[in-house]
């Protein structure tokens, strides 16, 4: 693989000092300021996790992402202006650009520009350790490089079109075209060797329950799992911090079942990812039960949830027997309506007992409100899940019942 491309997937480079960069992003028709607000915290929380410093935002009300620089000229203008004058590294888009937006920006500014995808690819990168996992970034890395192939070119611009005036430089971007591809298919059949091999080390675990830990990156899975299993698995304040999927046996009450710890999901994932994640993303597709966890101290705990229940249906994982899992009680806080506000109750005037009423009667679903850190009501999800399993098990294995 030529140099220049592998450089330019690197995206940073620890040696060095952290990177400076400014979030960008736009608030559509249907968008309100403190919607715009949380996804940028969302995007500074990423940056944070790859090792970039954010020093500012910009934010630009549009009908529609500008074609050419997804923001307007004059924003464009304006970021320039802060960006010289602050010695700032790196741009960081919310939204997916382009492979001609991306080059536009860069030419303009004069910085290397990121979209959210690029960042997201980037932490995996980082975070994978086994080579599973760093087989499945590889190849989301290579799927999303493919196509911006002619941006890594520009100290050789293209010629202009026509008998005569194809360049070197198009030819070593065609070149490389090849090699991505080749590397791209390569990469695929590895994957599929390693799915036939989880998926025969799936049906090798017997007849036991399996129960999987999904939910919204940094919502404290790892933690419970650890908790739950009484494992080492490795939990941190951070985006993605577990990437491969953890399979630990647990027994409650004598009764013995598989919990597997899974990624995280999150707003906008690469669908890059969620294809080549496949093989562990079957952990949660052939499970019994999904622990679906919520960090109900996030603002905007709600549509965490939702974006997880979509991810959910779009890899046809929607249907199990799901136990709701409210973690970081201990951290959620509410502000008491004024005795002269006549405004609507909202979710952030309700205290955690009126809280917990309401989403037992929404859900539909069983659901306990835990603190997986200080160890509170965990014994009452203990005693919820072992019902389930214990439940299958009846359902599933008359014969094997009396066993467990």
């Amino acid at each position: 693989m030529p140099t220049k491309i592998t450089k330019r997937n690197q995206l940073l480079d620890t040696a060095k000092e952290p990177e400076t960069a400014i979030l960008v992003g736009i608030m559509g028709r249907h968008q309100n300021e403190q919607e715009v607000k949380d996804y940028l915290d969302e995007l500074e929380f990423l940056a944070s996790t790859a090792g970039v410093i954010t020093v500012k935002r910009f934010v630009q009300r549009l009908e529609k992402p500008d074609i050419r620089t997804f923001v307007g000229s004059g924003k464009v203008l304006e970021i320039k202006k802060y960006i010289d004058e602050h010695n700032i590294h790196l741009l960081v888009f919310d939204d997916e650009l382009s492979p001609s937006q991306i080059r536009n920006l860069e030419k303009e500014l004069g910085r290397k520009v990121l979209d959210r995808t690029n960042l997201i690819l980037d932490i995996f990168a980082a975070r994978a350790k086994t080579a599973h996992a760093k087989t499945q970034v590889e190849l989301a890395q290579y799927q999303y490089l493919l196509p911006r192939l002619a941006g890594m070119w520009t100290h050789l611009e293209r010629q202009r079109g026509g008998i005569g005036m194809r360049g070197p430089g198009e030819k070593e971007i065609e070149t490389d075209r090849r090699i991505v591809r080749d590397r791209i298919s390569l990469l695929k059949e590895e994957l599929e060797k390693i799915d036939r091999q989880m998926a025969s080390q799936r049906k090798n675990r017997g007849e036991l329950i399996r129960a999987a830990l999904v939910g919204y990156t940094n919502v404290g899975k790892s933690t419970l799992m650890n908790l739950l299993s009484k494992s080492d698995v490795f939990a941190e304040n951070k985006l993605f911090a577990t990437l491969d999927t953890t399979v630990r046996k647990v027994v409650i009450d004598n009764t013995p079942f598989l919990l597997s710890d899974t990624v995280g999901f999150i707003r906008k994932l690469p669908t890059h990812l969620i294809e080549s994640f496949k093989s562990t993303l079957d952990e949660v597709r052939e499970a019994d039960i999904l622990l679906h966890v919520v960090d109900i101290s996030h603002p905007n705990f709600e549509d965490q949830i939702n974006v997880v229940n979509q991810t959910l249906t779009d890899i046809k994982a929607h249907d199990k027997t799901t136990i709701v899992v409210f973690n970081k009680i201990d951290a959620y806080t509410y502000q008491e309506k004024e005795a002269d506000d006549l405004g609507p109750v909202t979710k952030k005037n309700l205290s955690l007992p009126q809280l917990e009423k309401t989403w037992m009667s929404k859900t539909g679903t069983a659901c306990v409100f835990i603190s997986a850190t200080n160890k509170e009501n965990v014994s009452n999800l203990k005693e919820m899940l072992f019902g389930m399993v214990k439940d299958l098990y009846t359902k599933r294995y008359p014969y094997l019942s009396a066993k467990f």
